[in-house]
């Protein structure tokens, strides 16, 4: 299914600006159909003159007219004529006789969308329509009266341009309040006019044992909050309806998250809803993952603390053996265990078990370069392509294989001459594949060695990445080491 952003751009209709103002719009359109109890759809101009729906959304407390998706389809003759009149005219348009679609009575309202624009009058720039299914109409609630009352506000501040407001907050975040858990009704001096079961119970639960009508929201969340425990600083506007924020109220133990959203006439506040929910146990599982994240970082930060301290303590070791055979092996191993204290120093610095490779591998060369310094070996390294973001689980056998190729191309394929070791990387959808080329001595005889780092790099490529490595040269000639690694084994 398109989004949004590809229906509206290919129209070639509507600015930047203007898809902007229908994201914000379309992300409260959840808000709208389950206060109007009622489908949801925006429509916005097409090069022909027509209508496309670019989003639609159903109400969670009631039957859904529409059993398919609208999104992407074009204005049906019997909505053309009242959404057209909308568009032209900039004002809600209703019908004037019971719509039926599918042998179902419905009525539709067309709510022109207006952008407001600085020094500028609002323009419109698409419809809202609303289908109300009259099939299953009852005798209203009050609940249900005081939802359509302010679902008719936001229309008529929708088709005035005050609706939705770019300074309310971009990004809701997890466990964001709904019309369903709780919603507050606000006149303009704060008092609460009316409050439903569901908000009535999320504050029971905080302490407040009485009728919230009749009360000053405000008044409440201070009498309920204890004086010793520190508030967000927008608790006042959002809890008086003055601004369009977020907060969140703790109380004997719980977490009510807040949502204002104030409702004005021509620019004149009259009042607010206050969308309310339970967000106790969401709470309580971020504030665990939170925990839990911090304990693996510094278990990573130990775990590199450690290996670097077991890498020192083979560099001393290596510095005081006269055995030349010996101090090559205690090299190899400090630089391996280097290697993968590197990618536990990454993983620490993070909340997410993901490593960008690149970054590690920089560091990774950086490690080969004390290689690199031996007497009578001039080589520099050349990186092209990127590695992008990889698992921990395949960054740390990837990282001490790449270590093995690297150092070997300098370290024998260069000993004793000036050269280049180039490493290529390039990811697709399917493949990682990793290139390295030196300009050498090349393999002797044509054959790959049997030594343990060949062993460690096929054990690590094959076994723990179910890839693939391939080593090919010839004697003068240099050496080059393809490492192609599936990308199903590696969920980035």
């Amino acid at each position: 299914m398109s989004t949004l952003s590809d229906l509206v751009h290919a129209q070639g209709r509507l600015t930047d600006a203007d898809v902007e103002w229908l994201h914000r719009l379309a992300g409260d359109g959840q808000l709208l159909a389950d206060l109007a109890s009622a489908d949801m759809v925006i429509w916005i101009e097409t090069a022909d003159g027509s209508f496309i729906a670019v989003t639609h959304s159903r109400p969670s407390g009631a039957a859904t007219l529409f059993y398919r998706d609208l999104v992407g389809e074009k204005v049906r003759p019997q909505w053309r004529t009242q959404v057209q009149a909308a568009f032209d005219s900039g004002t809600i348009v209703d019908s004037s006789s019971p719509d039926w679609f599918e042998e179902t009575p419905t009525r539709v309202r067309a709510v022109p969308i207006m952008r407001a624009q600085a020094g500028d009058e609002p323009a419109v720039i698409g419809v809202l329509t609303r289908h109300t299914n009259l099939g299953e109409v009852r005798t209203p609630s009050r609940q249900q009266i005081s939802f359509d009352e302010c679902a008719n506000d936001l229309f008529r501040m929708i088709s005035s341009g005050e609706f939705p407001d770019l300074s309310a907050p971009t990004a809701p975040r997890r466990g964001a309040p709904r019309a369903s858990d709780g919603l507050i009704r606000l006149d303009v001096d704060g008092i609460t006019t009316f409050a439903s079961p569901n908000a009535l119970s999320a504050f029971n639960r905080m302490g407040f044992d009485d009728e919230l009508e009749g009360e000053s929201l405000a008044e409440v969340t201070t009498r309920i909050v204890p004086p010793s425990r520190q508030v967000d600083e927008s608790l006042p506007v959002v809890v008086t309806g003055r601004a369009p924020w977020r907060t969140d109220i703790d109380a004997r133990g719980v977490t009510v998250s807040l949502r204002a959203i104030p409702l004005r006439d021509h620019g004149t506040r009259i009042g607010a809803i206050v969308l309310c929910r339970d967000v106790s146990e969401l709470r309580h599982q971020e504030q665990e993952l939170i925990t839990k994240d911090a304990t693996i970082r510094e278990i990573h930060h130990r775990v590199k603390n450690n290996l670097q301290t077991v890498a020192s303590l083979l560099r001393i070791q290596a510095r005081r053996t006269h055995s030349e055979e010996a101090r090559e092996a205690l090299t190899q191993a400090m630089r391996r265990v280097e290697a993968i204290a590197v990618v536990h120093d990454t993983l620490a610095s993070g909340l997410a078990q993901t490593v960008d490779f690149d970054e590690v591998f920089d560091r990774v060369l950086k490690l080969v370069a004390e290689v690199a310094a031996a007497p009578n070996t001039r080589a520099r390294t050349q990186l092209e392509g990127r590695f992008g973001v990889l698992p921990s689980e395949y960054a740390t056998p990837l990282a001490l294989a790449l270590t093995e190729v690297v150092t070997n191309a300098v370290e024998h394929g260069l000993s004793g001459r000036e050269g280049v070791v180039s490493i290529e990387a390039t990811r697709t959808a399917d493949h990682l594949r990793v290139t390295v080329t030196d300009s050498g001595h090349g393999l002797p005889e044509g054959r790959v060695g049997q030594g343990l780092g060949t062993q460690i790099v096929r054990t690590l490529i094959q076994g723990e990445l179910s890839g693939t490595i391939e080593w090919t040269g010839a004697e003068g000639e240099g050496t080059q080491v393809v490492i192609d690694i599936p990308m199903r084994w590696i969920i980035a």
